[in-house]
């Protein structure tokens, strides 16, 4: 991985593609981990990070996650999520958000040296050509360990550096408490008697 120390650097991760290629690698990231990873790679001026979110839930399981990123440091970007009924009339979530993290990529380019794509999504190829032509470099980090793989061919090819995200694995995985062994005493059938 090619970094500079005095250059500046900002994060842009696709929430939902990091997620799931995290998840189809069998890990966890532990974002506060991530941030100090980056940071030491440049001067880290802004960790961007866009989600959809389910609105008009009683609960919504991310909304933590939010919560906490937006007071640990990063610059969060939500927008509500869409319904709608697709042609076999089954019932349909819909929250892309690659045009805010476009329009912010474009805006940010004039005050950075690196961009840190954290998506797979071959729509961004363009993107990642257009800064480029403005002379930032671009990182791109996703997977080609899962089945299928995560990133677009494309989207590989058109990035100066494309980062295998199991090779961060070490530096930005979730470290889970071991769980303790389960005794006999600890296992009780809880069907009821009939």
């Amino acid at each position: 991985m090619l970094h500079y120390p005095e250059e500046r650097l900002a994060l842009f991760i696709d929430g939902a593609n990091l997620f799931a290629a995290a998840r189809a690698l069998n890990f966890d990231i532990d974002y506060k981990r991530l941030l100090n990873f980056c940071g030491r790679k440049g001067r880290l001026i802004r960790a961007f990070y866009y989600t959809a979110l389910v609105e008009d839930q009683e609960y919504s399981p991310i909304r933590p996650l939010v919560d906490w990123l937006d007071y640990n440091g990063y610059t969060m970007v939500t927008k509500p999520t869409k319904e709608y009924t697709d042609a076999s009339g089954r019932r349909k979530i819909k929250g892309n958000m690659d045009i805010e993290l476009a329009i912010d990529v474009m805006e940010m380019a004039q005050h950075l040296d690196h961009i840190m794509l954290f998506s797979g999504d071959g729509d961004f190829r363009r993107l990642v050509e257009a800064v480029q032509r403005k002379g930032v470099r671009v990182s791109v980090i996703s997977t080609v360990r899962s089945t299928p793989p995560m990133i677009a061919d494309e989207l590989r090819r058109q990035a100066d550096n494309f980062i295998e995200l199991m090779d961060l694995a070490p530096e930005i995985a979730r470290a889970h408490a071991p769980r303790p062994p389960v005794e006999h005493a600890q296992l009780i059938d809880t069907t009821p008697v009939e």
